[in-house]
């Protein structure tokens, strides 16, 4: 994405999930000075104790550099958050999640801008929602048209163009596995996570892939992970990255089917979980070039919606 400009003070990004905390103390010109993490998730802070949890979490920062500008994103934002920022609807800029923030004034002085999620209105039957990804998607850029894809156990497709976050689509792929070899007879003789197998990996992106009749028929084709333990060709621990093939590459197919790409064209794969090089590969697989978003997507996201910030502001009591 375009440098961001310089903004006037030194700042924080807190990424305030369910079951994490995690934040970074940026330079003016956001360099990460320093960093925060901590299991201090949402779902363990009472209703009324987020700000003296955020004050206290960050002290070592405020102690030494006073009154910050505190910019919060991810479930910390939703209805079981500390404040519930509506959603900004697609298509929508920088400036228009910037315009749907809430500040408010700590007691130390410090501002906090909660960051708003986004949803899809065009979805059916009911608008998508993303919170937190939205800035990872800004971070990655916004310049040029492209789709943009971040693993996760909610995976999220999303279309960019002429400045805007166009629209997007959630897939349940991760949800989905761990549901698959944690809790269902399919998988119930799935070996213990290892190293992985590479092959079982592959094996399983080329069965999930397939443009025959067997690649439509997913609540059959899963059925493959019991099937193939039957015929001998599948190993307990080869399960696990079986399974993880055949989904994502499912994933794949149905995101291929609602219009995100076409072979031989370019996707941008944004995320820090672990899962990037998996969908690499499955993105190779279906002919596709890969962009690699940058590991600090979602700070620079954070940072260019904080500098596109203007207008009213809508103070929280």
């Amino acid at each position: 994405m375009p440098p961001i400009a310089d903004l006037p003070e030194a700042h924080v990004v807190v990424d305030w999930g369910t079951t994490s905390f995690r934040a970074v103390l940026l330079s003016p010109d956001g360099a990460i000075r320093e960093r925060i993490e901590t299991g201090d998730g949402i779902q363990f802070v009472d209703k009324g104790a987020f700000e003296a949890t955020l004050l206290r979490l960050l002290s070592p920062w405020l102690a030494a550099e006073g009154a910050l500008d505190i910019v919060l994103v991810g479930m910390v934002t939703s209805r079981n958050g500390w404040i519930e920022v509506p959603y900004v609807p697609c298509p929508c800029t920088p400036g228009d999640l910037a315009g749907g923030a809430i500040r408010r004034r700590l007691s130390n002085g410090s501002s906090v801008i909660l960051l708003p999620g986004i949803n899809d209105p065009a979805r059916k039957p009911f608008p998508d929602v993303m919170r937190g990804e939205e800035t990872q998607i800004v971070g990655f850029g916004l310049e040029n048209t492209a789709t943009i894809v971040l693993p996760g156990t909610h995976s999220k497709w999303a279309r960019v163009a002429d400045g805007r976050i166009s629209g997007f689509r959630t897939f349940v792929t991760g949800e989905l596995y761990a549901l698959l070899v944690l809790h269902s007879f399919i998988a119930r003789a799935a070996g213990a996570q290892g190293d992985g197998s590479p092959a079982a990996f592959a094996r399983g992106i080329a069965d999930g892939a397939t443009d025959a009749v067997d690649g439509d028929a997913m609540l059959s084709l899963v059925f493959a992970a019991r099937t193939g333990m039957l015929a001998g060709a599948l190993a307990a621990g080869d399960i696990r990255d079986y399974v993880s093939g055949l989904l994502i590459a499912q994933e794949f197919r149905q995101a291929r089917a609602c219009g995100f790409f076409g072979e031989g064209e370019r996707i941008g794969i944004v995320g820090n979980d672990g899962l990037n090089r998996r969908y690499a590969d499955v993105a190779r697989h279906f002919g596709l070039e890969v962009v690699a978003g940058s590991e600090h997507a979602a700070i620079d996201g954070a940072r260019a919606i904080l500098a596109a910030e203007k207008g009213p502001r809508h103070d929280a009591a």
